[in-house]
């Protein structure tokens, strides 16, 4: 009965850390302090390394710099490994009774990856020798934490949950600009690599002009110059025109889906459940009514 007690005051702590450091939900304090406080941190983190840029800030205040960065790691350590130690609450419902599945569920999740690219970048100069270069790289993977608004933003949920939903019609339409950029570069590589071989040596360094015309962004340093190259530059800058503009349309008319669901949802007025029909609705008036 004892064991039995202080494993059931173990639960009930854990499922109020999950709680906690879970996105805020009604009028729970303790979690909006979190949830507030880890989004001010990744705006400083964020505002920090920009100004590490600065030749003249990082070198006078490098050190208060470090420190910074220092308890920011800490405290995004310390947000990582609540997270996985609570995973079989958040997963509770899919797996049950289970503790090793749900931390590895947890641990292959975008917004889980996230976390660790956040604190990663610290840790790995002290497991690892590594050279300035690939130290300078890591250094700025710490703009990843910019991610982890993801799970604050109302906005940014929509677009990840649009960009699901309409998953299989944007790999058609990249899978048709790839195809268009290849075709357009194997065409101008052969109507204009003898006329000008530097700028069309061959087929991939082609890309490049197909690319800057297929988007219609044109910067004007590779062009062709023949009747038939300009002729083909033509054709492929219009079909840009509709063909770049697809993917737009496709997330807006997911957006537009969104906004329609968002407005036909229903909420009882007093007990603040959702309401899908008409029947259900007659179902909770009576109720409230009897």
């Amino acid at each position: 009965r004892y064991k039995g007690e202080i494993m059931t005051g173990k639960k009930k702590i854990k499922r109020r850390v999950f709680e906690i450091i879970e996105k805020a939900d009604g009028n729970d304090l303790a979690s909006k302090v979190f949830d507030y406080s880890i989004l001010i941190l990744i705006t400083l983190n964020v505002i920090a390394v920009v100004l590490e840029s600065f030749n003249y800030i990082s070198t006078s205040y490098y050190f208060e710099l470090k420190i910074f960065e220092t308890i920011s790691v800490i405290i995004f350590t310390i947000e990582y490994t609540l997270r996985l130690w609570t995973a079989d609450i958040k997963y509770e419902k899919q797996m049950k009774k289970s503790l090793l599945k749900p931390r590895v569920r947890y641990m292959c999740s975008f917004m889980a990856i996230v976390d660790l690219v956040a604190v990663l970048p610290f840790y790995l100069p002290m497991l690892i020798t590594v050279d300035l270069r690939f130290l300078r790289m890591i250094r700025i993977s710490r703009m990843m934490r910019i991610f982890k608004y993801n799970r604050y933003s109302k906005a940014l949920n929509l677009i990840t949950k649009v960009i699901k939903d309409k998953v299989e019609e944007l790999i058609a339409t990249i899978f048709i600009m790839c195809f268009l950029i290849l075709i357009a570069s194997t065409l101008i590589y052969y109507i204009e690599s003898e006329v000008q071989p530097e700028a069309f040596p061959n087929i991939v360094a082609s890309f490049w002009w197909a690319v800057a015309t297929l988007t219609t962004v044109g910067y004007g340093d590779v062009y062709p110059i023949t009747a038939m190259g300009k002729f083909l530059a033509g054709i492929i800058a219009i079909l840009g025109i509709g063909f770049v503009a697809l993917p737009t349309g496709i997330i807006s008319s997911g957006f537009m889906d969104e906004i329609t669901k968002k407005d036909d949802i229903i909420v009882c007025p007093h007990c603040k459940k959702v309401i899908s029909d008409e029947i259900q609705i007659i179902e909770d008036i009576s109720k409230h009514i009897n």
